[in-house]
């Protein structure tokens, strides 16, 4: 399988990208199939709408809202993964009362796929995050976080594969370093790891030997870092690797409108998106494959409320 080539065109509705050369085998005549990834960050506990009276985001967002949206599209197009890159915890009493049960049920009522962990996924204790790990009917990936010496050993892969009306896909996670963010009390034995060596060694796998059609990197590292340049951003990390083709990511709480094309270091284009926080917005990225060895994409914010 030869890599694919973006070519970036935008409009009103999001951004469109042009993949050529996937060689696939399961299209019939004149068919094309599309790929549907949902995803959310960083949503923080919040299950209610914010209230009308709030200055910011008067009678926006809310998990009903959400699941609505979800399954009209589901209704458009079966074949979609519906994924978060962290932060689900911490940020409403919910959190506080429930310890992240209640969200976990909402997400699998939800019907989510792939999550990653983020930082203050660790805030009721790697213990806390076990118990309702043993609860999800979605699974949970993180690739530089070295987790065999906690609880979590088992319950955490680093990547995962999807089979969706033939396509295969490859999802992994990244977390940011817990130093400073995380307490070792909350952590424990949890080690983390290079996430560029981590990426580059993860995407190369899934891609030749996995033979995946796409690779999805669930990043809670932040979208940019203009003020450090050599912190770990989803810009950077998609600079220094490759194999990678769409970047979800988390922790910056960053609304992007659409996502963002970046060259990797083969100096093919890589997609960027995150949508902001507490679940506000629902992002969409359609992936167009046809018999012909074509691949499209076409990535977009939907705002919920």
């Amino acid at each position: 399988m030869k890599r694919r080539e973006f070519i970036k065109t935008t409009g009103a509705a999001g951004a469109y990208v042009g993949l050529g050369s996937l060689g696939l085998s399961s299209f019939t005549t004149a068919e094309t199939k599309q790929i549907t990834i949902l995803h959310t960050n960083d949503v923080h506990s919040y299950i209610d709408p914010f209230p009308e009276n709030h200055p910011k985001n008067p009678n926006k967002g809310g998990v009903a809202r959400r699941a609505a949206v979800i399954k009209m599209i589901r209704e458009e197009n079966p074949n979609v993964l519906l994924v978060d890159a962290g932060d689900i915890f911490q940020g409403t009493p919910y959190f506080n009362y429930y310890g992240g049960e209640l969200e976990f049920k909402l997400m699998n009522l939800m019907e989510y796929d792939v999550a990653t962990i983020g930082n203050h996924d660790f805030d009721n204790g790697i213990d806390g995050l076990m118990t309702q790990l043993k609860k999800a009917d979605f699974e949970m990936v993180s690739a530089n976080y070295d987790l065999k010496n906690t609880v979590l050993d088992g319950l955490v892969s680093p990547y995962t594969l999807k089979i969706v009306d033939g396509v295969k896909i490859g999802i992994f996670g990244l977390g940011i370093a817990l130093q400073g963010l995380v307490d070792v009390r909350n952590s424990k034995e949890t080690k983390y790891l290079d996430p560029v060596e981590i990426a580059t060694d993860t995407a190369r796998l899934l891609r030749q030997e996995k033979k995946c059609d796409l690779v999805i990197c669930l990043s809670h590292l932040g979208f940019n870092y203009p003020d450090d340049a050599s912190k770990i951003s989803d810009m950077l990390l998609a600079q220094k690797t490759e194999n990678i083709d769409l970047i979800i990511g988390g922790h910056t709480h960053t609304f992007l409108d659409k996502p963002v094309v970046v060259s990797n270091r083969a100096g093919k284009k890589v997609l960027i998106n995150q949508v902001g926080c507490y679940g506000l917005n629902l992002g969409r990225i359609d992936f167009y494959l046809t018999n012909d060895n074509q691949l499209a994409a076409k990535g977009t914010s939907i705002e919920i409320g």
